[in-house]
């Protein structure tokens, strides 16, 4: 029965980390794709204005 138990936490976490990937990959597109996809330009935008100033402070 040892190897049961030394079998099950593996199994629950594959199982898991299954479930998440389905999920993520379900969730991805449909109607509020492009809401998304202008959510993170709009902050990559933000990060790299950010990063532009502050090297230009610097120098």
């Amino acid at each position: 029965m040892d190897y049961v138990s030394a079998l099950v936490p593996p199994v629950v976490m594959a199982a898991f980390f299954i479930g998440l990937v389905v999920t993520i990959v379900k969730s991805q597109g449909g109607p509020n794709k492009a809401k998304e996809d202008a959510a993170v330009d709009m902050a990559i935008g933000r990060f790299g204005s950010s990063q532009q100033s502050s090297t230009d402070d610097g120098a």
